[in-house]
C-alpha cells in the first residue's frame, strides 16, 4: 500500500556541499503543496569536510518536530549509506549516484535503489553545485509530486542574482532529473506527495522567531559575537537593521557585546544580546552588573553540550542549573524557556516587558534543536502591547520632588529615568548603593536594597502564568519536560493514543520565577509521572524536588547532542506500562500461590 502525504526525506553528504539550502528548498516546497513541514540539520563545526545531514519531514496533519525514520534518503557519499541506510522504512529508497557508488541490491533488503547520474547531468546543466538539485528533481519524482512548486521555489531562491541565469539553470537541472527517474524506473514508490488545500503560514526557524519577537517588541540595540547555535539571532536583526532601525553591533567579545547592551539598557533602549553558554560563561559579569544597577536587560542563551567548547554544533539542555545561578551572590531574574517556534516569539516579546516593568536581567533559554530548526507556522499575531512599567517621562519628573532612582517601594520597583533627563540625574554602578546611587556599605542600607530587589519576585509570580497541561482531562502518565523536547513530545502523545495509552504533557515555561503550585498540583494528582530532558542529572527534576519536594516516578535523559525523536519517547512509555503489567502479574501470582498454601 502507498502511504500518502507522510514523507520524512534525509539528504547526507559531506559539509560544504549545500547541503542545508537544498534541504530547506525541499521543505518549502513541500509547504507550497500546503502539506506541513519540519526541517532539521546536524553538522559538525567545519567548514568543509565532516558529515552533515538534514532531515525534512512533511505531513498533511499538524507535526512538531522530525522522526528518526526515513522514506527516502538522498545520499551523496558511501558515509552517508553507512549512517542512514538502517533508519530507512520498508519500502523506502535510496536516491545516490551510480557512477559514484555501487550499492548491491541484495544489501539492502526492503529498500530500493535508485542511481541517478547526479553529477553527469549537474554538469550538462551548469558545474557539480547543481547536483543537489537533481538530486531534489528526482525525489519530486519518485514521490509523483508536483515539479512546478519546486520550480517556483528555485525562482525565488536563485531570482536575485542579476546577470547570470541562475535559477533557469537549475530549473533545467531540476527537470533532468525528474525526468532521468520517470524514465528509467517504475511508477510505483511507497511514499508519494499530494498537494492540499491550507491556509498560508510561514517558514520560521526559533532563532528568526526570537529575532522577530524582539523587532516587534521594539528592540533597538542589538550587539552579539558569533556563537552556535544563537548566530543566527545575530544574522536575522542585522538583515533588519535598517527596515526597523535598530543598531546592530557584531562585538569583538560577548564581554563587550553585554557591557555594550547594559549600557544601550540604562540609556533608555530596548536592548538585547545572544550567546551560547560558553559566551554566556564571560557575561556573567555583566549579567550581575545589570542587576545591580537594576538595568532592564534580555538575553538569549541558546545552549549546546560542553563543557567549554563541547559539541559547538549540537544540542543539549545542561545549562539551565547555570543560568538560574549566574553571577555572584543572589539577585532575581526571569528564566524563560519556549518551547516551539510560537512561543520563541510571544515569549521573547514578554521578556522586554518583564525586563522593563521590573528592571530586571531576564535570560530567554534555547538550544540549537529549537533555535536552527524550521517549521510552517501560522502566522504570529501582529499585535503587541509595549509596558515601559516605570520610565518616568519628564513632565513626571518635573513633577517628582526628590527623584531616587533605586527608592525602597512596597513592590521593589523604583522609578526610572534615562541620561539627558532634568531631574533623573543619578549615579548607577556595580557597588551597593543606597536610594541616590551613592554606594554605601552599612548594613541596614545592604538589607533594605537587599530586600527592595527581591520583593519584584512577589508580583513577578502572580503575573506569570506556566501554560495549562495539555491533555484531555484523564491521562494515564504525566510527561513532564521543558524548552525544545516539546514538539517530539506532542508527536509522542499522539502515537501512544493510538495505543490506547493517554499521557498529559505538563511544560514548564519559567524557570525563575518557578511555577511551584501548578506543578506541585499536577504531580500530586497524576497516575504515573515522566520527566524528559536532553541532560545527565534531570536539572529540572532537582529544580521540581526544590521547589516542591517531589519527584517524578521514571526518568528519560539523553545528553548525546542529539535531540529526541518521538519514537524514543513512545518506546520509553510503552515500556513503563509494560514493566507495571508484569509488576502486577508478579504480584498476583505471588498472592495466588500464598492462598494455595
Amino acid at each position: 500500500m502507498r502511504v500518502l502525504n507522510e514523507f520524512s526525506w534525509k539528504v547526507a553528504g559531506e559539509a560544504g556541499h549545500g547541503i542545508l539550502n537544498a534541504g530547506l528548498m525541499f521543505a518549502r516546497t513541500c509547504m507550497r503543496g500546503g502539506l506541513n513541514v519540519f526541517a532539521t540539520a546536524e553538522y559538525p563545526s567545519l567548514i568543509r569536510g565532516g558529515h552533515n545531514h538534514l532531515d525534512v519531514r512533511a505531513s498533511e496533519r499538524k507535526i512538531h518536530g522530525h522522526t528518526k525514520h526515513v522514506s527516502l534518503l538522498v545520499a551523496l557519499n558511501m558515509d552517508s549509506v553507512v549512517k542512514h541506510s538502517h533508519k530507512i522504512l520498508q519500502g523506502g529508497g535510496i536516491i545516490y549516484d551510480g557512477n559514484e557508488l555501487k550499492l548491491a541490491e541484495g544489501s539492502y533488503p526492503g529498500i530500493r535503489l535508485y542511481p541517478v547520474p547526479l553529477l553527469d547531468i549537474a554538469n550538462r546543466c551548469g558545474g557539480m553545485i547543481m547536483r543537489n538539485t537533481v538530486a531534489m528533481g528526482a525525489t519530486i519524482a519518485l514521490a509523483d509530486f508536483d515539479l512546478e512548486l519546486f520550480n517556483g521555489v528555485i525562482r525565488d531562491n536563485f531570482g536575485k542574482k542579476k546577470g547570470e541565469d541562475v535559477a533557469e539553470k537549475n530549473i533545467i537541472a531540476a527537470k533532468e532529473g525528474y525526468d532521468y527517474v520517470k524514465k528509467n524506473f517504475p511508477d510505483d514508490f511507497r511514499f508519494v506527495l499530494r498537494a492540499v488545500e491550507n491556509s498560508k503560514r510561514i517558514f520560521i526557524s526559533g532563532n528568526e522567531a526570537i529575532a522577530a519577537g524582539a523587532v516587534k517588541a521594539g528592540c533597538k540595540f542589538f550587539a552579539a559575537y558569533p556563537m552556535t547555535p544563537a548566530s543566527s539571532i545575530l544574522h536575522a536583526m542585522a538583515a533588519q537593521e535598517r527596515n526597523y532601525n535598530i543598531v546592530v553591533k557584531h562585538t569583538e567579545d560577548e564581554i563587550a557585546a553585554i557591557n555594550m547592551t547594559v549600557g544601550a539598557a540604562f540609556a533608555g533602549a530596548r536592548a538585547m544580546t545572544a550567546t551560547s553558554g560558553g559566551g554566556f560563561a564571560l557575561m556573567v559579569e555583566g549579567f550581575g552588573l545589570a542587576a545591580q544597577a537594576e538595568v532592564p536587560l534580555v538575553v538569549v542563551e541558546a545552549q549546546r553540550p560542553g563543557p567549554a567548547t563541547g559539541m559547538a554544533t549540537h544540542s543539549g539542555q545542561g545549562d539551565l542549573r547555570f543560568v538560574l545561578h549566574a553571577s555572584t551572590d543572589e539577585f532575581p531574574r526571569v528564566v524563560i524557556a519556549p518551547g516551539d517556534m510560537e512561543q520563541c516569539y510571544y515569549n521573547t516579546i514578554e521578556a522586554f516587558n518583564l525586563a522593563e516593568k521590573y528592571q530586571i536581567p531576564v535570560v530567554v533559554l534555547t538550544d540549537k534543536y529549537l533555535g536552527e530548526s524550521f517549521i510552517s507556522a501560522e502566522k504570529f499575531s501582529n499585535d503587541a502591547v509595549i509596558d515601559r512599567g516605570l520610565l518616568l517621562s519628564d513632565e513626571e519628573l518635573q513633577q517628582t520632588e526628590e527623584f531616587r532612582r533605586f527608592k525602597v517601594t512596597e513592590s521593589g520597583v523604583s522609578p526610572r529615568s534615562i541620561p539627558g533627563q532634568k531631574g533623573g540625574e543619578h549615579t548607577a554602578s556595580s557597588y551597593e548603593h543606597d536610594e541616590h546611587g551613592f554606594e554605601r556599605e552599612e548594613e541596614e542600607n545592604r538589607i533594605a536594597m537587599h530586600d527592595k530587589r527581591f520583593r519584584k519576585f512577589e508580583n513577578l509570580k502572580k503575573e506569570i502564568k506556566n501554560p495549562p497541561i495539555i491533555g484531555n482531562g484523564y491521562s494515564d502518565i504525566t510527561i513532564v519536560s521543558w524548552g525544545s523536547t516539546k514538539g517530539p513530545i506532542l508527536d509522542a502523545i499522539r502515537m501512544l493514543e493510538q495505543d490506547n495509552i493517554f499521557a498529559s504533557f505538563l511544560q514548564v515555561v519559567y524557570m525563575s520565577p518557578f511555577p511551584s503550585e501548578q506543578v506541585e498540583q499536577a504531580l500530586r494528582l497524576s497516575r504515573r509521572t515522566l520527566i524528559i530532558e536532553n541532560n545527565k542529572t534531570s536539572q529540572l527534576g532537582s529544580l521540581i524536588k526544590e521547589h516542591t519536594g517531589l519527584e517524578t516516578q521514571h526518568k528519560l535523559l539523553k545528553y548525546d547532542g542529539r535531540p529526541f525523536s518521538p519514537e524514543q519517547i513512545y518506546e520509553a512509555v510503552k515500556k513503563i506500562f509494560e514493566d507495571d503489567e508484569k509488576k502486577t502479574v508478579h504480584v498476583k501470582s505471588a498472592s495466588d500461590n500464598y492462598g494455595k498454601r
